[in-house]
């Protein structure tokens, strides 16, 4: 930055020293006849223009460097912070936010490192140019003194609507990354129940909107340019009609006749680079709020959030005090509840969000969190299959048998996925697993965490885009395998509960019963209630029939 500082003082200075380089070959060589004066002269120009060559050339390299430096320091930044936050990323960050840092975000930062060069050079050769009209003509001079402020001042209110609208625009324009984002994820989805015309529709008034907002700020630019061009001009036809009065009365030279329009003139550009770098600053200020906003989302650590106590050996009820759950050592527990609630209380059973929940009779909050982690595994439908082979997928420690990672994908029903690969586990899979349909996704997850065989799985909505024979499959294997292991189940399909040793039933934020899941359906209309919207069965009916469930595309 220092060294791009440099640089543009030498750019802009050589170009400031111009004028008075011809002022003297006309005053000293051309008028008097004086042909060595001119050739020196001359010889003084060529080397101010190789000066201004030079230091131009090297200082854009410079100011490039910076720019792309800082645009890619702050990604680096944004994406080593985005890997602490781990689990917890998407739930507090939309992932357009994050496409938005990393594209458009990160050009707008380095663009305001780009211009330093350039406005410290617009600054020292203004005040040069101040000097010299001063010393050659004082109401000049003073002239510039006021003009200048008075003209950058200007500049400056204009840009105030631009920045409003600028922020405007960039929320939307997030807004609608993360939608598009949404859109592809769940476009397979989205054309299995025909959803793709209306959130094609959504996506268009979306779009509109950003249009809008992008025509506003395209307006307070072109006030700004116009304004940059107006107001600099009015200043060198001033500069230009004084200076030719005064050479009218003889109290200028034609020389400094001459020097005065060209200061006129060369003044411009420092005026153009003051109102780019204000306006660059502004942006990149926008767009520095979105990257701290990321940054600043404080992400769990042994030392500070979470405690140092060791995890108590052993197993232990693990009690949710907000909705009075209770979870004993070795259960098969089924909660139903809300889909918003069943996703929060699966975040505060791991850890993963601020929650009176205690293992043991301790705070989740005093345990170390890298062993609260191992014993405790939260798997959701955000849980995500990485580019590379299968096998690092399902075992990214490599630490298990082919004959472990077959019994877990049998547990999950996934076999069948694996036998379908040209390569079987060392098969090639894209990022986020996207040869694979939403249902065989959430088997290949749910083999996964198997695998790990924590002592404490919770698992959300498992078998939510599966069809129903290979949910019942998939409920009658996970108890079996997780015998003597503590497995929560976050769901209302009536198959997954009917394979749960015990159902807790959550209304109005508590438990609000707990039994079997035929006890429930016999005894609380509530739960009866719930259940019966899961089946899509008449409310007038008697007792809800469980076994033809289907709620997602059959796999």
């Amino acid at each position: 930055m220092s060294a791009a500082a440099l640089l543009g003082l030498l750019w802009l200075g050589s170009q400031a020293l111009v004028p008075v380089v011809v002022r003297e070959a006309i005053d000293q060589g051309l008028v008097p006849g004086e042909m060595d004066a001119v050739l020196v002269w001359s010889a003084a120009l060529l080397g101010l223009g190789v000066v201004q060559a030079a230091s131009g050339t090297i200082r854009r390299r410079l100011s490039m460097h910076n720019a792309l430096d800082a645009g890619f320091r702050t990604v680096q930044l944004v994406v080593g912070h985005a890997g602490r936050l781990g689990a917890g990323l998407e739930r507090r960050v939309d992932d357009g936010e994050l496409v938005s840092i990393g594209t458009s975000d990160m050009t707008t930062i380095g663009n305001a490192f780009d211009v330093v060069g350039r406005a410290f050079g617009a600054v020292v050769s203004t005040l040069l140019v101040a000097v010299v009209l001063l010393d050659q003509s004082p109401s000049l001079g003073l002239l510039l003194i006021v003009a200048l402020p008075a003209i950058i001042l200007t500049m400056g209110y204009t840009l105030r609507p631009l920045h409003r609208r600028q922020g405007a625009y960039r929320d939307l324009q997030g807004e609608l990354t993360s939608r598009l984002t949404d859109v592809v994820t769940g476009l397979r989805v989205l054309r299995g129940v025909g959803g793709e015309t209306s959130f094609a529709r959504s996506y268009r008034e979306r779009s509109q909107r950003v249009r809008v907002a992008g025509s506003k700020v395209a307006g307070a630019e072109a006030l700004i340019r116009a304004t940059q061009v107006l107001l600099p001009g009015l200043l060198v036809a001033t500069v230009t009609w004084i200076g030719a009065r005064a050479a009218l009365n003889g109290s200028v030279t034609p020389g400094e006749l001459v020097a005065f329009y060209a200061y006129a003139a060369f003044l411009v550009e420092p005026l153009a680079i003051f109102t780019d770098t204000a306006d660059r600053f502004a942006r990149a200020h926008v767009a520095a709020r979105r990257a701290i906003a990321v940054l600043s989302l404080p992400a769990a650590s042994p030392d500070t959030e979470c405690g140092r106590t060791p995890l108590p050996a052993g197993g232990h009820d693990l009690v949710d005090q907000r909705t009075g759950l209770v979870v004993t050592p070795g259960s098969f527990l089924a909660v139903v509840a809300p889909p918003a609630e069943g996703v929060q209380l699966a975040d505060r059973l791991g850890g993963y969000t601020d929650g009176p929940v205690r293992y043991a009779g301790l705070p989740l909050t005093e345990l170390r969190t890298e062993q609260l982690r191992e014993h405790i595994l939260v798997v959701d439908n955000h849980s995500r299959l990485f580019r590379g082979p299968l096998r690092d997928s399902l075992d990214p420690h490599r630490a298990a048998c082919d004959d472990d990672v077959h019994a877990a994908l049998r547990v999950a029903a996934a076999e069948d996925i694996v036998e379908a690969l040209p390569n079987g586990l060392d098969t090639e899979i894209t990022a986020d697993g996207a040869r694979f349909s939403g249902g065989q996704r959430q088997r290949l997850v749910l083999a996964r965490a198997v695998l790990a065989d924590p002592g404490i799985l919770v698992v959300v909505d498992p078998t939510s885009a599966v069809d129903a024979h290979t949910e019942d499959r998939v409920g009658r294997r996970l108890r079996a395998a997780r015998q003597g292991r503590t497995t929560v189940l976050v769901s209302s399909s009536p198959l997954l509960l009917d394979h749960a040793e015990q159902v807790a039933f959550l209304h109005g934020g508590r438990v609000a019963a707990t039994g079997s899941h035929r006890d429930l359906l016999a005894t609380s209309a509530h739960y009866r209630l719930l259940i019966q919207r899961e089946t899509g069965e008449d409310r007038t009916g008697d007792t809800p029939t469980t076994s033809f469930v289907t709620r997602g595309p059959a796999q």
